[in-house]
């Protein structure tokens, strides 16, 4: 997640099936709207431009356009559009301003978003991925009160994980503000500049996501804070799945086949770890270009819950966060949950619908 804010990667990226099928759909002259035949099973018609990650914690998304699941599930009418991001703000503002329908995104963003907008622009409409982040410190510190006066990173200000790590740092009475001052120097910065920083010493530590956090673990830093436990039933929501409303409202079947295809990739990832794993890191090294080394995924692997349980409750309470600590206005959250397509997908296959609080 760039603090510099520059595009790094917006790249359409076409599976082969995605895009012999955009072709079929050529004839569609690229309209957004929907258009089912009433009663007859037909395909919607129409573009989805889709945004996510090259992150492990987007692993579904990742796993599901590689392996054609997107574009099966969204059928032949359907041109699938993907780019891919490094922030959530990045990402945001793509949505925004209309470059995207539909995007995968952290909490902290979404809430972001959604407020800015006075609860009108956007809609969280499934989750994604559960845990994976937390803090990693120099091997010689052992305790919270050993970060006074150290310098630690996060991914951007304001962002998901960089709430988190302000947050902890408050509750145990260190202080911070958004210059970098305070007890503890918070430096936010992307991803790839903390594992370098890190390595060199130029910072103390980061409250970082996967595949950052295994990263730096195996470049000999220490997890003093897995974020997992400091949420009941160390559940808490890493990434969501994030729509325009006026698509959401011109394009619902759409939409619908969205949720339906994030669903079937989480399913997939979950029913076979091992594969999931793998073909989410060749994934990855096709975005960039390299494969993340087995010292990285198999631990953050594990860490990592995919579930389209958007677990409301930790986003709400992230969201207090970020006020308590004079990052967000206080927010009115009402209205930023359509779990629709998801519940009646979760009731057909017999499962548990899931809270929008």
């Amino acid at each position: 997640m760039s603090s510099r804010r520059l595009w790094r990667r917006v790249t359409p990226l076409l599976t082969a099936g995605a895009l012999a099928l955009a072709l079929a759909a050529c004839s569609s002259g690229g309209d957004d709207k929907t258009v089912t035949p009433a009663n007859t099973g037909g395909s919607p018609t129409g573009t989805l431009r889709l945004g996510y990650f090259p992150n492990l914690t987007h692993a579904p998304a990742v796993y599901g356009i590689d392996q054609g699941i997107f574009a099966q599930k969204l059928g032949p009418g359907v041109k699938l559009q993907t780019s891919t991001f490094n922030s959530g703000v990045q990402a945001s503002e793509a949505l925004i301003s209309g470059a995207l329908d539909a995007t995968y995104i952290g909490p902290n963003p979404a809430v972001n978003t959604f407020t800015k907008s006075k609860g009108e622009a956007v809609r969280i409409i499934s989750g994604v991925t559960s845990g994976g982040a937390g803090l990693v410190v120099k091997s010689g510190i052992t305790s919270v009160e050993q970060l006074r006066g150290r310098t630690i990173a996060s991914p951007s200000l304001g962002n998901t994980q960089d709430v988190a790590l302000r947050y902890y740092l408050k509750q145990h009475g260190l202080a911070t503000d958004k210059s970098g001052g305070g007890d503890v120097q918070i430096r936010p910065q992307d991803n790839t500049v903390t594992v370098d920083a890190f390595k060199s010493g130029a910072i103390d530590g980061a409250w970082v996501p996967e595949p950052t956090l295994s990263r730096l673990v195996s470049d000999g830093g220490k997890l003093l804070v897995d974020e997992a436990t400091e949420w009941p039933g160390g559940r808490f929501v890493t990434t969501l799945l994030l729509v325009r409303t006026d698509y959401l409202k011109s394009n619902p079947e759409i939409v619908r086949r969205l949720v339906e295809a994030n669903a079937a990739s989480v399913d997939a990832l979950n029913a076979d770890p091992v594969k999931g794993r793998d073909v989410t890191n060749q994934g990855l090294a096709k975005l960039s270009g390299k494969p993340l080394a087995d010292a990285v995924i198999e631990p953050a692997w594990k860490r990592l819950t995919f579930t389209v349980d958007p677990v409301a409750s930790s986003l709400v309470a992230s969201a207090d966060h970020a006020t308590e600590l004079g990052l967000l206005p206080k927010a009115d959250l009402n209205g930023i949950f359509d779990l629709t397509a998801v519940n009646a997908l979760l009731t057909a296959s017999g499962k548990p619908s899931v809270a929008a609080q």
